[in-house]
């Protein structure tokens, strides 16, 4: 388990490039935030999102919409980049179904990036070759993001 610290928002910039790397090694398309509520997920998810060129004010959270899509705002970014991000947020999915439901599995099969916020929610949904990261709070302005094997 590789674990990074965030002690603030200017450290952001650092944990995101190491997390989009290791996905990257990883050949990773899905990334799985676990953590609770105020932890810092969707935060991480935008810092991520300006790194891939995307316009960090498009990002928000898909709390209502479930899933949101992001698009590189430049040509350079998407040549150096996935073509398309999706921005999931499970938070209030009630069931398995309702992700069967809005068909999850055109997105998460797609073979482009996506960030999924919640994912307990949908655990049995989840590939196995997602990257899963849990974010931790440890005091107001500290995280510990932790990146599974």
């Amino acid at each position: 388990m590789k674990t990074i610290t965030i002690k603030g928002v200017s450290d952001l910039p650092d944990a995101a490039e190491e997390l989009l790397a290791e996905a990257q090694a990883r050949q990773a398309t899905i990334i799985a935030f676990h953590g609770a509520m105020g932890a810092g997920k969707t935060t991480l998810v935008k810092e991520m999102c300006r790194q891939l060129g995307i316009d960090p004010q498009e990002v928000n959270s898909p709390s209502f919409a479930i899933v949101n899509v992001y698009r590189p705002a430049t040509e350079t970014a998407r040549g150096t980049g996935p073509e398309t991000v999706y921005h999931f947020d499970f938070y209030r999915i009630r069931s398995v179904e309702e992700a069967f439901d809005f068909g999850y599995e055109e997105y998460f099969f797609s073979g482009n990036l996506c960030l999924v916020e919640w994912p307990e929610k949908i655990g049995e949904l989840i590939p196995e070759d997602a990257l899963n990261v849990r974010l931790t709070i440890v005091d107001e302005d500290t995280r510990t993001l932790e990146i599974e094997d």
